[in-house]
């Protein structure tokens, strides 16, 4: 379960009483009490009543390592055969798709018979994917070799056209749907044209528990302490985050900086995830910045809330990131956020407040080191106004606020 998964149970527990709630879920390994728990332990959301589980076993059909070619073809097909083993054992009233299997909505709706709605946090493709194939860029998700060569470019682009038809007619299905940020809904709307029943519900961010965190000067006697939060998959880019953390370093001898600490706080999801954790700590150690920098995985939610309370910037790097649960949370904590000028964080987050800056934005390793170093050489002062103004701004993105959202748009649902 994701948090915005999470988020919707308890907000239909609390309008809907009288429902049943079932979860599909993949996690055959651990028991009901045991996923509840971790979303306490992690998210710090605890549901008010019970919940179902359903637990699938054919969830490895979807996992991206099954298909080093043609992936997302695969996974969408895959995400079919996992919806059926989840029809054969539960047939709901109503079926919310909150992990991006677009391809389950017209199973659950024509052979179903279910009301089916959507929740997009990310387009399984989207129009910047097409245009990195169509401009021959290289990207996590557009191989070099392809790049290379013009006839292999040409077959991607028109496989890509032909998944993002076939991708918008099954999303089409969708009774309501809901994305979580602007950059987002632009897709959605450009692929799955239903603007009448689309609405933007900002995912639930548990910023009173970080509102709580006094804003004290974030600088400790052995310096100043940065920030990486998101899990450590390869479109989150923190290899951007190392290498523009060694240019700081740089600078900071130049311009006397003080002592400067990386930590990235992050998810393994898999063994693929572990391995490009190792191979990030090698790129800090080629860079000679392993003793500046630290990985921490898997960690609890108080002690993400502390490494928060200290941190005086909170690095983010994805390209075209949808929306950012990480940055509203370090905005909330105080965190001086700098972030990808691109997605999410650009058209919804780092956004002014008032006239007042909340954030930076930046794209390249330059751009990073450069802005960190001006945030560093700020007074107190100029540091504590922004993030003053950033506080304020992220009440919009409330536990409070998803709730009002979400259950307005999911009420023809419920109908």
């Amino acid at each position: 379960m994701a948090a915005a998964e999470r988020g919707w149970c308890l907000c239909e527990l609390l309008r809907y009483p009288e429902a049943v709630y079932v979860v599909y879920t993949g996690d055959v390994n651990v028991s009901g009490q045991q996923i509840l728990e971790g979303a306490f332990r992690r998210f710090n959301i605890r549901l008010t009543r019970p919940v179902k589980f359903v637990f699938l076993r054919k969830r490895y059909l979807v996992e991206d390592s099954l298909y080093p070619h043609f992936t997302l073809l695969g996974q969408s097909l895959g995400s079919i055969f996992l919806g059926w083993e989840a029809l054969m054992q539960c047939v709901p009233d109503i079926y919310i798709d909150s992990m991006g299997y677009a391809f389950t909505l017209p199973l659950f709706k024509y052979l179903g018979g279910c009301r089916v709605g959507s929740y997009v946090h990310y387009p399984t493709i989207s129009t910047d994917m097409l245009s990195v194939v169509r401009n021959q860029n290289v990207g996590f998700n557009n191989a070099a070799f392809i790049t290379r060569n013009p006839f292999l470019s040409k077959l991607k682009l028109i496989y890509y056209y032909l998944f993002a038809f076939t991708y918008g007619l099954v999303g089409s299905c969708s009774d309501v749907v809901m994305v979580n940020s602007s950059w987002t809904l632009n897709h959605i709307l450009s692929l799955w044209k239903v603007g009448d029943c689309t609405h933007i519900v900002y995912p639930p961010c548990d910023v009173q528990t970080f509102l709580d965190i006094p804003l004290h000067e974030k600088k400790t006697a052995s310096g100043h302490l940065l920030v990486s939060i998101g899990q450590f998959r390869p479109e989150k880019n923190h290899a951007l985050q190392i290498r523009a953390f060694a240019k700081l370093l740089k600078k900071k001898e130049a311009e006397s900086l003080p002592s400067l600490k990386l930590v990235l706080i992050g998810g393994c999801r898999n063994q693929d995830d572990e391995l490009r954790v190792n191979q990030l700590r090698r790129l800090s150690e080629d860079l000679g910045v392993q003793e500046n920098t630290e990985f921490k995985i898997n960690i609890p939610f108080d002690e993400l809330k502390n490494y928060l309370s200290e941190a005086t910037i909170g690095l983010h790097t994805m390209w075209n990131e949808h929306f950012g649960i990480g940055i509203v949370e370090c905005m909330a904590a105080g965190t001086i956020v700098l972030a990808h000028n691109s997605g999410g964080p650009k058209l919804d987050i780092v956004i002014p407040h008032e006239g007042e800056r909340t954030g930076f934005l930046a794209e390249s390793e330059e751009g990073y080191a450069e802005t960190m170093a001006q945030v560093l050489s700020m007074s107190a002062e100029k540091r504590l106004q922004i993030r003053n103004s950033a506080r304020a701004s992220v009440s919009r993105f409330s536990d409070q606020e998803f709730e009002v959202t979400f259950l307005s748009s999911v009420e023809k649902l419920f109908q």
